[in-house]
């Protein structure tokens, strides 16, 4: 099985610099503090709803679809992206962006429901798939590219990892209710992006407009002064 649908690149370069004993100095210091770092907690830069986990209505043999909110909680511009351990079988719509401070976004989440092995019964099959969020400080609003995970893997941190459950598509429920506005959300918010910006320059209006108008005016004129017309006879 992949692991989270990323490759696995080569060992970091060493660190160029002096050599002898000030060298490994400064390495056990660096190491020192890193592994201070790791025992620190985590602050989240997102916060995720559903928190942790993803639900999707069991419809086997079908792509179903699963909703989750992001917001960017921290002071800064943040990097996010997505990971599965299944890439083959389930997308994300964004796989990642970058959101500003207080940003708001819902991304979608598309999967291949397979069907039960071994006469298991619907909604008792466990789901092995599982998705991941990481995320990154970034300076600014920067363009997104994936290559900016790569670039500095040592400020990536794992947001959540994020566990399947399967709803009972036929039965209603809060969980199945709040899913469907999610999507109705997500599905909103990509087709307002869809739509060309509003032209909010000012109106220029040319000789033909100007032409019509008189026209326009003219006709009512005519108009007013035949109804008068018949009236005084």
């Amino acid at each position: 099985m992949p692991l989270w649908g990323t490759a696995s690149g080569p060992p970091p370069p060493m660190a160029e610099g002096g050599g002898g004993a000030e060298g490994s100095a400064g390495s056990s210091s660096s190491s020192g503090a890193a592994a201070i770092r790791s025992l620190l907690p985590t602050r989240r830069r997102l916060r995720l709803d559903p928190p942790s986990k993803l639900y999707f209505p069991y419809e086997p043999g079908k792509q179903v679809r699963s909703a989750i909110r992001i917001k960017n909680v921290s002071k800064s511009h943040v990097a996010f992206k997505f990971q599965t351990t299944a890439p083959k079988s389930c997308f994300m719509r964004p796989p990642g962006g970058i959101l500003a401070p207080g940003e708001t976004i819902i991304a979608t989440v598309f999967k291949f429901v397979e069907h039960p092995e071994n006469n298991e019964k619907p909604l008792d099959q466990k789901c092995k798939v599982k998705f991941k969020i990481v995320s990154l400080k970034v300076k600014g609003p920067v363009e997104y590219v994936p290559e900016l995970f790569d670039e500095q893997k040592e400020q990536v941190a794992v947001e959540q990892i994020l566990r399947v459950v399967f709803l009972d598509a036929e039965r209603p429920s809060a969980q199945l209710d709040r899913l469907k506005r999610q999507l109705a959300e997500a599905e909103a918010a990509l087709e307002a992006r869809k739509k060309p910006p509003e032209d909010t320059s000012p109106r220029i209006v040319g000789e033909g407009l100007v032409i019509d108008e008189w026209k326009e005016r003219r006709e009512r004129y005519l108009a007013r002064q035949q109804i008068e017309g018949v009236d005084s006879v």
